[in-house]
């Protein structure tokens, strides 16, 4: 999570029902790095056109969260009506985008995210117009690994078609998309009752933004303010990778049969490890700690 909100990047959380999914998702904006002024003008200016600011004479200055159920139509989420206005993906502009119980969002609604997540905006047409509405956003998705939820475990009867059924509700294409995959753990009742003190949201907090401060001195003269914004020709300018890491990639690339996209992804989540260890070029450890977080999306 850490990794996810100091570069940006798109994450999927998957694991049995009562693992934080959930609650990891809802506090992931305690973590994540300030707004720089530009960025509060852009989200404040959507929220505005939305009728949705609160004090007119203000600036919006946390990241927005948003959440919505399962039963969303794609208009909801990409904007609409007769006078287009934004929808919950440019309202999750520099923000967050949480998709709770992923796969059960109906499949034209889930497909709706594949361009804005590519682009960083989504064009809305209708009789009166066409507008263009920025959408930088992080998506964040949970999902249980099968329909019952406990896959892997006694409780689980579950059939091998229901369970493909069941992954299947989400496209190859979509997935390509999520930089991140973690499978949460199961939670023990040592974990409940242990007295051990854990670093709090502020102390995490400390070293995402100082990593993102790594990336908006890189970036200053780019437009861009996270490492997941990379292009393919800014990646290969940023992204420099020693030997034995390229070596590792390629053999990676070619052994799994990666798409273009997911190269590129795993370069940028390599740069982020790399910032957060303060090492100007990519080693070996950070290409192979990104792969780790790419395993479910490359087995799809």
């Amino acid at each position: 999570m850490e990794i996810a909100a100091s570069g940006y990047h798109n994450i999927l959380l998957s694991g049995h029902p009562g693992t934080g999914k959930t609650m990891l998702a809802k506090r992931l904006p305690s973590i994540l790095p300030d707004l720089t002024f530009e960025e509060s003008i852009d989200i404040t200016k959507i929220y505005s056109v939305s009728g949705l600011l609160k004090n007119s004479s203000s600036l919006i200055t946390s990241r927005p969260f948003r959440s919505p159920h399962h039963t969303t139509s794609a208009a909801a989420l990409t904007g609409g009506s007769k006078i287009p206005k934004p929808g919950e993906i440019s309202l999750s502009h520099y923000g967050v985008l949480f998709l709770d119980e992923l796969p059960e969002f109906k499949r034209n609604v889930l497909e709706s995210l594949r361009q804005p997540m590519e682009d960083g905006q989504v064009t809305i047409s209708r009789v009166n117009g066409t507008i263009t509405y920025p959408s930088k956003f992080m998506f964040v998705a949970a999902m249980n690994p099968c329909p019952c939820g406990y896959l892997g475990d006694t409780r689980c009867h579950c059939t091998a078609s229901e369970i493909s059924k069941y992954k299947g509700r989400i496209s190859g294409p979509l997935m390509d998309r999520i930089d991140i995959y973690i499978e949460t753990p199961d939670v023990t009742y040592s974990d409940l009752n242990s007295a051990e003190v854990c670093e709090t949201s502020a102390e995490i907090k400390k070293r995402v933004t100082a990593t993102r401060n790594v990336q908006l001195a890189r970036y200053k003269n780019e437009g861009i303010f996270f490492n997941s914004q990379l292009s393919p020709k800014q990646t290969t300018k940023y992204c420099i990778l020693e030997k034995n890491a390229q070596d590792f990639v390629k053999t990676a690339f070619e052994s799994l049969n990666l798409s273009a996209r997911a190269y590129h992804k795993i370069l940028k989540i390599s740069r982020t490890i790399a910032d957060m260890d303060g090492s100007d070029i990519i080693k070996l450890e950070h290409t192979a700690e990104a792969m780790q977080y790419r395993g479910y999306v490359n087995n799809l």
